[in-house]
């Protein structure tokens, strides 16, 4: 009924009143939760969103059906029209304020429109949008310095591009060009693009397309919860020793894996995995390529890097995501030696390094430095994942809570024994979470995960709302 007055009080959208009666309706907390004490309550935050004169969410749903991918999909029974952010927070078209517990999938790290990546942006902007890498520009140098400081080895020649997808593409084709061999392997159930290449090192049917796949291997997931050896990571390292032998040459180019599972459902690689399976791909005469896009730049809290939580260095290391707080930019670290492979031919990317993206990059590094934002991932998540652990105690339907700092994951079962996928329940308590007040992500093979990757600025307060919303939507059930 909000909804619907708005609309008819802007459709005078130049009306003083209109924009009067809209900023007090912004102001104002959920009024589902001011009509019910017994809600869960929304930390305050000291912050209004200007009044909204768009088109609606109708009107974009509309306009999405006629010009759009059909295959685009969205959350919630009703659609969120989202116009607004600021940190750890998202306003939609009446104002309403919502605790942003997914992180536009892990990509907002320093928090919304943050003020400091908002006034790089802007100021290169300003001075130069864009001319090419053909040309110098400090910007690029200066972020491909910095971005290098942050990792270990000799990881220190950067290639940028635009994605995940992109960079993960590139990496399979440095890998195949510097070791001569063609063979990748991957892990099922792992994520990491949808481009051809990247597609085939995905491991799970519901990201591919019925397309030539080829020259890519891949090995039992080491997934502690739904894997057939547990937490026995030496296990799935001996089945991907097993592929060397007996599905390939006894060579191969590259061994390619997230460290933390995203879209997979926020899974953490058995302890011993990857120190045993590189072992086994450097004997080949491969190299082993860290996919960082949605578990770098701190988010694991305990860590930079997620592969940091094994004890292990790749050769290459790819990264999006996180590194830009949403703007498209990616790249590719990877050692001298190494990179020295795509000078054989002419490699090239006309937005790889724009100078508006990598001045971001450069300002969110130094944001995730000033403001500790990787500590703080560290204790709210530490803190988080701990009431979530009591929350499982509590109802049956929660089969795992899994992860580390602010890459969580919740599984949702109808029958803990079975761990049958509770598919329905999840999207029911998704649209239950957003009436009050709280975004979460959905990943996993089943589409039953609860995938938490909030801005790195999220507090105990935060963390206690969303874990209480969740307990009041679990109660309903």
């Amino acid at each position: 009924m909000q909804g619907l007055t708005a609309r008819r009080v802007l459709s005078g959208r130049n009306s003083l009143i209109a924009q009067r009666w809209f900023s007090q309706v912004a102001q104002k907390e959920d009024p589902l939760q001011e009509n019910d004490l017994s809600l869960p309550k929304m930390p305050p935050f000291d912050y209004s969103p200007p009044p909204y004169n768009g088109p609606s969410a109708g009107e974009i749903l509309a306009k999405r059906k006629a010009y759009l991918n059909p295959a685009l999909l969205h959350f919630y029974n009703k659609a969120v029209n989202v116009v607004d952010g600021k940190r750890q927070y998202l306003f939609d078209e009446e104002g309403r304020r919502y605790l942003d517990a997914s992180g536009g999938i892990a990509t907002v790290c320093c928090g919304h429109c943050h003020p400091d990546v908002v006034e790089a942006i802007v100021n290169q902007t300003k001075r130069l949008q864009h001319s090419t890498v053909l040309y110098l520009n400090s910007a690029i140098t200066d972020f491909a310095e910095a971005l290098a400081s942050k990792l270990p080895g000799d990881l220190k020649v950067v290639f940028f591009t635009n994605s995940g997808t992109e960079a993960n593409e590139l990496a399979m084709l440095i890998a195949r060009l510097y070791t001569g061999c063609q063979d990748i392997i991957s892990l099922r159930n792992g994520y990491h693009g949808n481009a051809a290449g990247t597609m085939g090192a995905t491991g799970q049917s519901i990201w591919k397309f019925n397309v030539v796949q080829s020259g890519v291997h891949h090995a039992l997931n080491p997934d502690p919860y739904r894997g057939v050896f547990g937490s026995d990571g030496e296990k799935y390292a001996k089945d991907l020793q097993d592929l060397i032998d007996f599905g390939t040459s006894g060579n191969v180019a590259a061994f390619l894996s997230e460290s933390i599972q995203g879209v997979g459902g926020i899974i953490e690689l058995a302890p011993g995995y990857l120190p045993a399976v590189y072992s086994s791909i450097k004997k080949a005469g491969g190299l082993c390529i860290a996919d960082e896009v949605q578990a770098g730049f701190g988010r694991t809290g305990s860590h930079f890097w997620g592969f940091e939580t094994q004890g292990v260095v790749p050769d290459i290391v790819t990264m999006a995501k996180g590194i830009g707080n949403g703007i498209p930019l990616g790249a590719v670290v990877t050692t001298p030696e190494i990179a020295e492979v795509l000078t054989r031919s002419c490699y090239f990317n006309t937005f790889g390094g724009n100078p508006v993206c990598t001045a971001a990059g450069l300002a969110v590094l130094r944001v995730i430095e000033k403001e500790n934002l990787q500590e703080n991932a560290l204790v709210v998540g530490s803190y988080l994942k701990d009431r979530l652990t009591s929350l499982k105690d509590k109802y049956e339907i929660i089969g795992d809570v899994r992860g580390r700092g602010l890459m969580l994951g919740v599984e949702l079962v109808t029958d803990r024994q079975q761990k049958t996928p509770a598919k329905a329940e999840t999207l029911h308590l998704m649209d239950q979470m957003k009436e009050l007040g709280v975004l979460i992500g959905k990943g996993g093979f089943y589409g039953n995960v609860f995938r938490i990757t909030p801005p790195l600025c999220f507090t105990k307060e935060d963390a206690d709302f969303l874990v209480d919303a969740m307990d009041h939507a679990m109660s309903k059930l």
